[in-house]
């Protein structure tokens, strides 16, 4: 997908440090290149992407791969799951 200016084939090290550099003077705490799958995987699920979809687009044989590995439970995430459960047993 990426080269060199000369068109030569960019070294995935060096793909990854010049990554960190924009991260950097983008202003971003230090992230690895492969923390963007993650944080993809995570947001979609929370957005409610099916999990089939979001394990097609990351090129996962199975949705197990995709939420056992690369979905997150955010702080946020745990909360709501709080609240709705409190509202169920509740009723509010």
């Amino acid at each position: 997908m990426f080269t060199e200016r000369d068109g030569s084939p960019i070294h995935p090290d060096t793909f990854s440090e010049r990554f960190g550099q924009l991260a950097k003077l983008a202003g971003l705490p230090p992230i690895r290149l492969h923390d963007l799958r993650h944080t993809y995987a995570t947001l979609s699920l929370k957005a409610g992407i099916p999990a089939k979809v979001v394990s097609a687009r990351l090129g996962h044989a199975s949705t197990a791969i995709t939420t056992d590995i690369y979905q997150h439970v955010t702080p946020q995430m745990q909360e709501d799951a709080a609240e709705t459960v409190a509202k169920l047993i509740w009723g509010g």
